[in-house]
């Protein structure tokens, strides 16, 4: 059996998620410099809340879709008829 198409979502998927990675690592001096007693700033805060977001959506739908593809193939080993054929 191939896996072309789910292959191709996979590259995709992990893209996002390596993505959303790559923009909290871009966060992360900003929040090193921050003194202990420093005020947050809003704007920071805002944005770290909306890659985080993205970052947790971006790695559950990645481990989603592996669970889904480990499935099919499961399935498929045991004879059963599934959509990937």
């Amino acid at each position: 059996m191939r896996y072309g198409s789910e292959i191709a979502a996979l590259k995709a998927s992990l893209a996002g998620a390596l993505a959303a990675d790559d923009r909290l690592r871009e966060m992360q001096p900003r929040l090193d410099a921050l003194a202990s007693d420093a005020d947050l700033p809003t704007a920071d805060l805002e944005e770290l809340g909306r890659i985080a977001s993205a970052h947790a959506t971006a790695s559950h739908a990645l481990r989603g879709l592996v669970e889904e593809i480990l499935r099919t193939m499961t399935d498929t080993r045991r004879g059963r008829v599934t959509s990937n054929e």
